[in-house]
């Protein structure tokens, strides 16, 4: 495991990933490379440097992908940050914070909705969207992941959007047809937009029967623990803080390591990509199946064995054919045995060594 790049938690976690048959996938730095970046920003009555401004004031200390976009954004136009203070996150929500005296909400738009008492306009908010969407065309490649981010303020409601848009990873659309080839159902569970996640599921090839959008982290987990209850063995697939609850409801959780430093997403999960490749997803699959098979072949092996060997031993073969085991024989025997059932389980090594060559072609 550790040549191919994944931290594994214990023998049974490869034992219970040999047998899943469905495989739950996060989006945002799962299916997507993680490294989202500000596309577009709009509003009504404010200037685009003014609502950034405010969104990373509140985001400052969030460690959320769309959170340090926003940052990253405001960092590049060298803009001044006001002083914020109460900051709450809510994953997969969004986040509250004071500034300037009023309250300021960046997250998804029933969320900033339910903060504040006051709400948009809905022609307003259409036309706010169309025109987002217009100023981020140049982003509107399938193989990008677009996901908008409302800001709302105390007073005022929703009062500016961002869009921010995230490059789907290169072998995700190679993995998620991998894993059908294996007879795996791959499902897609996202906090995002329905037409976000659908144009991301459609990219990468998952059907619309398994794609659930705007779900929070308590949903994800519960749609895993419905799953486990209907009698599948599931896997769930995540990177951070968000897919938490689901890695640890999942009869094996998977984190990609997207930084140097652990998260909640690495401690909850049973094995860690630490190549930060969703195709090591394969690799661990491969892996366990392969031990798997071994432990059933040395299994057979020391049946068959010793259901032959310790009949003679017994003294079976003595009135026909006059042989008897001597205690250095049958001690040699059962040595053999043992050497037989270790050097089956090194060919795993061999296993790996074809599977690595195989990648690299």
């Amino acid at each position: 495991g550790a040549r191919k790049g994944l931290l594994i938690r214990g023998g049974d976690v490869l034992e219970r990933l040999a047998g899943v048959n469905y495989i739950a996938l996060d989006k945002t730095g799962t299916l997507t490379r993680g490294k989202p970046v500000v596309s577009a920003t709009g509003s009504i009555h404010y200037g685009e440097s003014e609502i950034l401004q405010i969104a990373a004031a509140v985001e400052k200390t969030a460690s959320h992908p769309i959170a340090k976009a926003i940052i990253n954004k405001a960092e590049s136009l060298e803009l001044v940050l006001p002083l914020t203070k109460g900051q709450i996150v809510e994953p997969g929500f969004g986040t509250l914070a004071e500034v300037d005296g009023r309250l300021v909400a960046v997250g998804s738009l029933e969320w900033v909705h339910e903060r504040f008492k006051t709400k948009m306009n809905p022609s307003d908010l259409m036309i706010l969207e169309r025109s987002l969407m217009n100023h981020s065309s140049s982003t509107s490649s399938s193989k990008y992941s677009k996901t908008v981010v409302y800001v709302g303020r105390e007073g005022e409601g929703v009062i500016g959007v961002i869009a921010i848009s995230d490059i789907v990873r290169e072998d995700a659309e190679s993995t998620v047809t991998r894993l059908k080839n294996k007879g795996i159902k791959t499902v897609l569970l996202s906090g995002d937009r329905e037409e976000a996640v659908a144009t991301i599921a459609e990219t990468v090839g998952i059907e619309n029967d398994f794609v659930k959008a705007s779900l929070s982290p308590q949903q994800k987990s519960a749609f895993i623990s419905s799953l486990k209850a209907a009698g599948h063995h599931v896997a769930m697939v995540g990177d951070g803080i968000n897919d938490a609850p689901s890695l640890a409801a999942a009869d094996v959780g998977i984190a990609l390591q997207n930084e140097a430093q652990e998260n909640a997403a690495s401690d909850a999960a049973s094995i860690i990509l630490l190549g930060n490749k969703i195709s090591q997803v394969i690799d661990a699959l491969d892996l366990a199946q392969a031990t798997m098979a071994k432990v059933y072949q040395n299994l057979s092996w020391a049946v068959a064995y010793n259901v032959v060997a310790i009949p003679i031993a017994a003294g079976l073969l003595l009135p026909q054919f006059d042989f008897a085991m001597t205690p250095s024989l049958s001690g040699g025997l059962m040595a053999m045995s043992s050497i037989l059932v270790v050097s089956n389980s090194l060919l795993l090594k061999l296993h790996g060594s074809k599977t690595s060559g195989n990648g690299s072609l």
